[in-house]
């Protein structure tokens, strides 16, 4: 198979979809691999790794689109690069259609085989190609809450741990799962006080068993939210349902009560964010403000630390892509169920239940595509 990996065009994107490694990897198995001039740029990959690794390397995006039989990538194909998609082609990388219309009929349109990282389980019930890229998010979710709290970037001057006689400050966060464990991890290493909101009460004894009663953990509804979000300092938006749009926990009428320059760091923008105030900003431009409260809600927050990023997430995909390459797409989905989860659109049908749900399609069964 050839498989295709171009530069990642989205603002401020700088993971690549391959490492030199995995290109070995892939050729040891007896595939074809393309790389983009300078697509490994962001991580310190250089072309001679790529070419030393086995790799072809190819001057532009439309040669790697027009030849590539698998297109390997990190973040969602932007317009233009949805426009090179071809039927049949495999697509192979994170999506997050839910809340992405204009994405979805697009790739409908193009009649490309589309997994998406985020979708593909794991026989313990978990995310394993969204996992490390939730770690990592979650952990940079403090670290740039406690820089938006500083008084120059329009915070309320407040420092995470405090200090001997000034109390820490309060940081909330929404849901205990990867990122929200990531996130008291961190937020504790530094000092804060830290509550999860959690809806599970298994999930709640798992966090105060890793890490003691420093942890606090509230059952969540709506008045908890309301009260807990009303007296932080930092709220970190973690909550997660896979493949479908992320509920919308705080309300805009919330945020009247909330401290003036306090921040909203929301992880879970890649499927709408968890707040009805929340929209996709870049590292860029990452912050905006209302009612007083800082939201920071960049979509690919790992990309700001790239070479931790593709590495981590590397070793997750690869098994996976070389699966899809080894077998094809329709027996290496046929052989994994877990595999087959992250089918979202193929032949110009979706077939994930959440985003057909969601945004008005018809459900197809992947088993059905499949096996047509």
């Amino acid at each position: 198979m050839l498989i295709g990996v171009p530069k990642e065009v989205k603002n401020h994107e700088y993971r690549v979809g391959m490492t030199p490694t995995s290109v070995k990897e892939a050729v040891r198995h007896g595939h074809k691999v393309w790389v983009q001039t300078n697509a490994g740029a962001g991580i310190g990959a250089s072309d001679a790794d790529y070419t030393q690794a086995g790799a072809a390397i190819v001057a532009t995006a439309d040669e790697i689109f027009a030849k590539a039989d698998m297109i390997v990538k990190v973040k969602e194909p932007q317009a233009a690069e949805r426009k090179m998609l071809r039927d049949g082609q495999i697509l192979y990388t994170y999506l997050h259609l839910a809340p992405d219309p204009e994405q979805t009929k697009d790739l409908v349109k193009s009649g490309a085989i589309c997994i998406a990282y985020e979708t593909v389980t794991s026989p313990r019930g978990g995310l394993p190609l969204l996992a490390p890229m939730s770690q990592v998010a979650g952990r940079m979710s403090v670290q740039s809450g406690a820089h938006c709290l500083e008084k120059a970037q329009g915070g309320r001057g407040v420092l995470l741990g405090g200090v001997p006689g000034v109390a820490p400050a309060k940081v909330v966060i929404l849901g205990g799962g990867v990122v929200g464990t990531n996130a008291a991890a961190i937020a504790l290493g530094m000092g804060a006080d830290v509550t999860i909101l959690e809806k599970s009460t298994d999930r709640m004894e798992e966090l105060v068993a890793r890490f003691g009663t420093q942890l606090k953990t509230i059952y969540s509804t709506q008045g908890a939210v309301e009260e807990e979000c009303a007296t932080a300092d930092l709220v970190i938006g973690g909550v997660l349902i896979p493949g479908a749009a992320a509920p919308k926990l705080v309300t805009k009428a919330m945020l009247k009560d909330w401290k003036t320059g306090s921040v909203l760091v929301d992880v879970a923008i890649d499927q709408g964010g968890c707040a009805e105030t929340s929209k996709a900003t870049t590292h860029a431009d990452p912050t905006y403000v209302v009612d007083g409260v800082i939201h920071y809600c960049v979509a690919n927050m790992p990309g700001g630390v790239a070479r931790t990023s593709t590495y981590a997430l590397n070793n997750v995909t690869l098994p996976f892509g070389l699966a899809i390459a080894n077998k094809g797409w329709k027996k290496a989905l046929s052989d994994d169920a877990h595999l087959r989860n992250g089918l979202n659109v193929a032949h110009g049908k979706v077939t994930y239940k959440a985003v057909a749900d969601d945004l008005g399609y018809d459900y197809v069964a992947a088993e059905k595509v499949i096996a047509g």
